[in-house]
């Protein structure tokens, strides 16, 4: 079989883009969610777990292996240079690890979930880049009935480390609208019915 199309789904925080995958994988799209599989590295991949200490210190882990989300979060959320140094750890991990849930599929359409598939330049490497946008007001609000453990302080800071919502439609090939008002899976259902006809002519194409 031909490699299959690629295509991303990403969004600000509190936009819907896991309720848009979840709709997705109802249809029968296998959907990679990087930033669950990022977690996930963290604590099992242990060449990234011994990177991870020692860029940070064995405060990172606890004594039975687990990762010290406290302890890191304090690090990374403040600064950005951290931050970096983090990244630039867990995505190359990320990015191997997706490659190879790739070559399991047997799908023609493979979909990645991720929140910085724009900021951190990967959507480059995708055949299609899909983003799910919503109002910054009701994103706001969503993150915060979802997530107790944040303030809207910090759910701002958040949003003001995304790119806006113009820089993701000049960068997308399509938009799902999330705004609570129109109807999502019939902009899923009319976004997979381009990418099916997108990946027979593909296939046609390819050496």
């Amino acid at each position: 079989m031909n490699r299959p199309l690629v295509v991303g789904v990403t969004g600000g925080i509190g936009s819907g883009k896991s309720t848009v995958c979840l709709i997705f994988e109802a249809l029968g799209m296998p959907v990679y969610y990087a930033d669950d599989r990022g977690k996930f590295l963290l604590v099992t991949d242990e060449n990234l777990k011994n990177e991870v200490v020692e860029v940070f210190g064995q405060e990172s882990y606890d004594s039975e292996g687990g990762l010290n989300r406290v302890y890191l979060a304090a690090r990374v959320f403040e600064d950005e240079t951290e931050l970096a140094k983090l990244n630039s750890l867990v995505h190359p991990a990320v990015a191997i690890d997706f490659k190879n849930w790739t070559k399991q599929q047997s799908s023609k359409i493979v979909l990645k979930e991720a929140a910085l598939l724009i900021e951190n330049g990967s959507f480059d490497k995708l055949d299609y880049l899909i983003s799910v946008i919503a109002p910054e007001v009701l994103r706001v609000e969503r993150v915060l009935m979802r997530d107790a453990h944040r303030s809207k302080a910090q759910v701002n800071k958040i949003l003001a480390k995304q790119v806006n919502d113009t820089q993701r439609k000049r960068l997308s090939h399509g938009l799902i609208l999330n705004d609570g008002k129109e109807l999502i899976t019939p902009q899923v259902l009319s976004c997979l019915s381009g990418l099916q006809e997108l990946a027979l002519m593909r296939d046609g194409k390819e050496i």
